[in-house]
């Protein structure tokens, strides 16, 4: 047994321990939100979700089990219990199996890393074992770091601009709470560190998983997939869309014509899906990004639609139960409330009014705060954080 009282501990935006009863009761408000009656164990369509312990790849999980019955594997890549509490998302999953096992479904989680040609092997085995085929494979991953199997080289993604440093402001907050703002100079990208950026996140893994599970027969006819990405606002497009993780997004963007061609003896289709901004464990390392979506909530409140909100319309789009509403590029669009001219012409007037003095009336600072606990389990309502809780818990089998 290893009970103890687990506090927020850590710096920036980076906790170092996790709350298992906190983690816990964000998938089941994530469950709650998503609402709907799946039809019944082994009635829902197989599904792959690579990413699914975190961020839109959590709650596409949780929106496809509970909506649809999907059947099928989640990746995850998490660290258990030792030192310190396991990661949130080990947590997360293991919530997430028990929703599972409650319902009676058919759903399997995986840790390991979705780069590896054993991780793939194994899924593959237990998909060809389990289910015969997929019908949808759902691509959600951010990562620091990606070695190449087919040449070993170890690729480190970064987050920088394109050609020319950028100054920017980022939100922070003070070891007592208190949100100030910092300026932030990033240095440009050098063209190595471009390239690494998009042979970790770009198109490459997900083309490979696509390729695996056609030479293997596991792909079902009318197959689709999705790969997630974002553009966001001009407020942040030097360091995003403009920068190195925008380069390997237009990638991953350009790998999904590529998919759709290589799927057509199956009717198969390949698509991005550009969601809106939400708080992330992988946005809140992104400069400037933090002031953004606190200026946003501010303008749009219970309007701004949250990561399992987006699930829903995606899942019903993949499905076929509503159109697919695609841009001219072919992309699945779930951002169109963020980036409305409106919201964007508020959003950049309190940008530019900001200082640190008035943060807390411009932009939304303790809705933010409480995001970005809850990322680790903390600040989690109905939740007892005096009490000590297990935190050496098994993956689920």
């Amino acid at each position: 047994m290893s009970e103890r009282v687990v506090n927020p501990t850590g710096r920036g935006f980076l906790l170092l321990d996790s709350h298992p009863a906190g983690c816990f009761a964000t998938v089941a408000r994530m469950r709650a939100e998503a609402g709907g009656d799946a039809a019944g164990p082994g009635k829902g369509p197989v599904a792959l979700v690579v990413g699914s312990s975190a961020g839109y790849g959590l709650a596409a999980t949780i929106v496809g089990l509970a909506r649809h019955g999907i059947r099928g594997v989640g990746i995850g890549f998490e660290r258990p219990a030792g030192r310190r509490t396991a990661t949130a998302g080990w947590y997360r999953t293991i919530a997430t199996a028990s929703m599972v096992a409650e319902a009676g479904g058919d759903f399997t989680f995986v840790n390991g890393d979705a780069f590896a040609e054993a991780t793939k092997a194994e899924v593959l085995d237990l998909i060809a074992e389990r289910f015969g085929g997929v019908d949808h494979l759902v691509y959600s991953v951010a990562a620091p770091r990606r070695t190449d199997p087919a040449t070993g080289v170890t690729h480190q993604s970064v987050i920088k601009p394109l050609g020319a440093a950028h100054r920017t402001r980022s939100m922070e907050f003070d070891a007592d709470g208190t949100a100030a703002l910092r300026e932030v100079i990033a240095e440009p990208a050098s063209e190595a560190e471009a390239e690494a950026t998009v042979r970790v996140m770009g198109g490459d893994d997900w083309a490979l998983w696509i390729g695996a599970l056609a030479e293997r027969g596991l792909v079902n006819d009318g197959f689709r997939t999705v790969a997630l990405s974002y553009i966001g606002s001009a407020l942040t497009a030097a360091i995003y869309r403009d920068g190195s993780i925008g380069a390997a997004k237009a990638h991953l963007e350009a790998t999904a014509a590529g998919l759709t061609d290589r799927l057509a003896p199956w009717s198969g289709q390949a698509f991005t899906s550009v969601n809106g901004v939400a708080v992330t464990q992988a946005s809140t390392a992104i400069p400037g990004l933090a002031l953004y979506v606190g200026l946003l909530r501010a303008v749009l409140g219970d309007r701004m639609q949250s990561p399992v909100e987006q699930s829903v319309q995606l899942w019903e789009q993949l499905t076929g139960a509503r159109p697919l509403d695609l841009d001219e590029q072919g992309r699945i669009r779930l951002d169109r409330w963020e980036l409305d001219p409106a919201v964007q012409a508020a959003v950049t007037e309190r940008w530019e009014a900001v200082t640190s003095a008035t943060i807390g009336e411009h932009a939304d600072v303790e809705w933010f705060r409480t995001q970005f606990r809850s990322l680790y389990g903390f600040d989690v309502p109905d939740v007892d954080y005096t009490e000590p809780v297990e935190t050496d818990l098994p993956w689920p089998t």
